[in-house]
C-alpha cells in the first residue's frame, strides 16, 4: 500500500491578495462564500447556517460556543481528501481564531483544485462487423411466400 506524500494547502491563510475576488468576496458576503464552499464540496448549501447558530447561541443565551462546526469540519475533510499537511490542532485555532479566512483559503484551494488539469483516456471502441456467411447469400433477399399456421382460418 503506497501512500502518497502530503502537500501545502495551495494558498498561506492570509494570502488574501493572490486571489483578491475571493477575499472580497468573503468581506462582504461571507455566508455566500461559506455557501459556495459547501456546495462545492459536496455538501448541503444550509451547513454554514450552523456557525451562525454559535453566534446566536452566544448573544442570546450568552453561551460561549466558540468552534464553528461547519468551517472545521470542512477544513478537516478537505486535507483529507486532498493530502494536505496539517492537524486538527491548527484546523481548530484557524477555524475559531479567523473563520472568514478559513472559507476564502478553501474557497482558493478548491479553485485551484479544479483549475488541474483532468486526464480522461479514452479509448477507440471496437467495431464488429456481421456479414452473413457465403452459403447465405444466396438467400438474400427473401422470397415472399405465403406460410399457413395450423388452426388459422383464412
Amino acid at each position: 500500500m503506497s501512500t502518497q506524500p502530503l502537500e501545502d494547502w495551495n494558498s498561506d491563510i492570509c494570502d488574501c491578495f493572490e486571489d483578491a475576488s475571493t477575499c472580497c468576496y468573503g468581506f462582504w458576503c461571507c455566508p455566500c462564500l461559506a455557501s459556495t464552499v459547501t456546495v462545492r464540496s459536496g455538501e448541503n448549501r444550509c451547513l454554514p447556517i450552523c456557525d451562525a447558530c454559535c453566534v446566536v447561541a452566544f448573544l442570546v443565551a450568552k453561551v460561549p460556543l466558540i468552534v464553528p462546526p461547519s468551517a472545521l469540519s470542512l477544513r478537516v475533510a478537505m486535507r483529507h481528501k486532498y493530502g494536505i499537511k496539517g492537524s486538527i490542532c491548527r484546523d481548530l485555532g484557524v477555524s475559531c481564531c479567523c473563520s472568514w479566512c478559513s472559507w476564502c483559503q478553501m474557497h482558493r484551494e478548491l479553485k485551484h483544485r479544479n483549475k488541474a488539469p483532468n486526464v480522461v483516456t479514452v479509448e477507440q471502441p471496437s467495431v464488429l462487423q456481421l456479414q452473413p456467411a457465403p452459403g447465405m447469400m444466396a438467400a438474400y433477399p427473401p422470397k415472399a411466400a405465403f406460410v399457413d399456421y395450423p388452426g388459422s382460418s383464412i
